[in-house]
Formats: structure tokens, C-alpha cells, sequence
């Protein structure tokens, strides 16, 4: 498992632990807490570097590794090599993945297939005939890709849009603009595997997001689960995939992300019934049953802070210190010994002399 320094990534872990598996987990930052909680943790150079993809094939193979769960977009394409080396890598089918990393392409396929969404365009391009120089909720100018938020921006009128492109430090080929729909948001679970059969969807509807939804909470609705269903039909993920959408006024659902991998709100997936990671995993590596959609609606997630105990022994067993700048305090007269660092390259410790 990838991103061991993701809120959510330390509570997955120790959740398929707790559910019989041995985890690997890896991140590029030594003080990720999932790399400390796992059956070993590793360091691995960025995912959007040439270095990442040989470092995670050497560690899937002296591993012994059986499946990959990746959950940062920068490594889901190169990670998809993997499925070479025998691995089972939970994600949708490369095409899907390719396809929901651009979200201009994206937007474009939704539309052709009749899925709703809001009016896009690239900001290079003029906006459609249709749309008025003042939408009620206004617009949003956001990368073609990027995750968390980043560079997101929300202007009042068309008139803003210019201003808006040139303070981003993106070319406006590489920005859209959208609609800005106000109703109420979904972050929604969509649960698939290889022979393309929807076993759950699970929308929840967000009450608070900063870069990642902090709270939010099951909620049923029909229109939101047909949508969802209507994706894997017309795009076929054929894996795992997180459709992010906002009701317009009349009520509509309007697809304007999809996430073509686990969600971060996956843990709340879990608490309303549908334990979607390790069901795929035991789908993909050991025949296991389909999910069932059924779940509790009303659960509520409040994403925190939490405290995990390790004995020491535990917490060193991995060879990797959070700070390994810091010096080492020496016991007794003995002097401190020379502390590991990482080269950002390779992810191998070297010693400081």
C-alpha cells in the first residue's frame, strides 16, 4: 500500500492487518505514520519520478508482494506496469485511469456518454454560446490535472476567468473551466472488479472538505447511485473508483471529478457495511465472494487525529527514523552513531559521515 503519509492510509493498514493481511506500506516521507504501523514500511522516490517504478518493482519482488494498492494519482499510471510482474494492482483498467487523470478528456467522455456534468471548456478555448457571463454560483478554474484541490480557483464571473488563468501559473491549455454547481456534494464509492458487475455503490455526502473530505456522512439517492452505475456501464473502470459530483437546482447529479482509485473516504465505506478494500483484495488474490450492496445509511465520519502505541522494538524494526536529520541521543559514553538518510532518488538509506 502507497501514500503511508495519507490521513486516511494509517487506519487502512492497520484495518487489512486486522483483517489477516501482511502490509507493505511505502511513501516518500520517512515520517509518514503509516510506514511505522505497517509489517514494513519503505521509503520510494516520488511516483511521478523516473526512479519510482524499478524501486517499487524491487520491493514487490523481495516482498514476495501478491497485489499493489496505490492511492496517489502521480503513480497510478507508471503502477500499472506492475500487472506484468503477476501482481494484482487494484485500479480500474489503464484506459480508465488515462482517461480520469485528464479531467478535460474526462468531462468530454461523460458528456458524449449522457452522464451529467457541469458545462466545461479549456480556458484556452472559448466558453460555450449557452453560458452567461454571471452563472449563480459562479465558475471554477482548476489544472486538467492534480488532486487535493490544488490550484483551484473560483471566480464570480467570466469577466474573472483571465485574471483567474494568469495568477494560476499554469498555460491556459492546461486549465478548464466549469459551471460551478452549488447544491449539495457527493463523494461516492463505486465498487467493481475485473468482470465489470457493479457490486456496490455507496454515495456519502460531504459536510465538510479542505483539500480531502473531513466529514461526511452515508446518504441514499437513487439519481446519484444511477449516475455511478452509468459510468461503469458507459467507461468500464472495471476496478475500484471514487465519482466526486454535486446536485445542480432541479435536483440532478453532476459529475465534475472521478478518482480512478479507492477513495479517501474508503474507512467510511467500511463503517456503513461495504469493506471494499479488503473485499477486492481477497476478490483479486484469492477468489473471494462478491460484496453485496448493502449498507447503513446515517453513518457519519469525523476524520481526526489519532494516536497509535508501538513498542520500540516494533517502531525500529523497519531500519527508517521520522527525522533522520536529527541527531541521535548516545547512551551512556558511547558516541551517537552515524544517522540514515535517503537519497530522494533512489529511496535507499545512506549513512551521513
Amino acid at each position: 500500500m502507497t501514500t503511508a503519509g495519507s490521513a486516511p492510509t494509517p487506519g487502512t493498514i492497520l484495518h487489512l492487518r486486522e483483517q489477516g493481511f501482511r502490509v507493505v506500506a511505502t511513501d516518500i516521507d520517512p515520517a509518514a505514520p503509516g510506514l511505522y504501523l505497517a509489517d514494513r514500511g519503505y521509503l520510494v522516490p516520488a511516483g511521478d519520478s523516473e526512479a519510482f517504478l524499478p524501486r517499487m518493482r524491487a520491493l514487490c519482488a523481495s516482498e514476495g508482494a501478491v497485489a499493489i494498492v496505490p492511492l496517489v494519482d502521480e503513480e497510478l499510471v507508471p503502477v500499472g506496469d506492475l500487472a506484468e510482474d503477476g501482481l494484482s494492482v487494484m485500479l480500474p483498467r489503464p484506459g480508465f485511469v488515462a482517461t480520469c487523470l485528464d479531467k478535460y478528456v474526462l468531462m468530454r467522455a461523460l458528456d458524449a456518454a449522457g452522464i451529467g456534468i457541469p458545462r466545461t471548456w479549456a480556458a484556452s478555448e472559448p466558453p460555450p454560446a449557452d453560458v452567461a457571463a454571471g452563472e449563480p454560483g459562479g465558475f471554477v478554474v482548476k489544472p486538467r490535472s492534480g488532486r487535493g484541490s490544488r490550484g483551484v480557483q473560483i471566480v464570480e464571473s467570466l469577466a474573472d476567468v483571465p485574471a483567474a488563468v494568469a495568477a494560476s501559473g499554469y498555460g491556459a491549455d492546461e486549465l478548464i473551466v466549469q459551471e460551478r454547481v452549488t447544491g449539495p456534494e457527493f463523494t461516492v464509492s463505486v465498487v467493481v472488479w475485473r468482470d465489470g458487475g457493479v457490486q456496490a455503490v455507496v454515495p456519502k455526502e460531504v459536510l465538510l472538505k479542505q483539500g480531502v473530505t473531513k466529514y461526511a456522512v452515508t446518504r441514499r439517492h437513487a439519481e446519484v447511485e444511477r449516475t455511478c452505475r452509468a459510468v461503469q456501464s458507459a467507461l468500464r473502470a472495471d476496478g475500484p473508483f471514487n465519482v466526486q459530483l454535486c446536485l445542480d437546482t432541479q435536483g440532478r447529479p453532476r459529475v465534475f471529478e472521478i478518482n480512478p482509485r479507492f477513495s479517501s473516504t474508503a474507512a467510511l465505506t467500511v463503517a456503513a457495511g461495504v469493506d471494499e478494500v479488503a473485499g477486492l483484495l481477497r476478490q483479486a488474490v484469492a477468489d473471494g465472494p462478491r460484496l453485496t450492496d448493502t449498507w447503513r445509511e446515517g453513518v457519519t465520519m469525523v476524520r481526526r487525529w489519532a494516536d497509535e502505541f508501538v513498542s520500540e522494538e516494533e517502531f525500529a524494526s523497519h531500519g527508517l527514523t521520522p527525522d533522520p536529520a536529527a541527531p541521535r541521543v548516545a547512551r551512556g559514553n558511547d558516541p551517537a552513531p552515524p544517522v540514515p538518510s535517503v537519497d530522494p532518488v533512489s529511496g535507499v538509506a545512506v549513512r551521513s559521515r
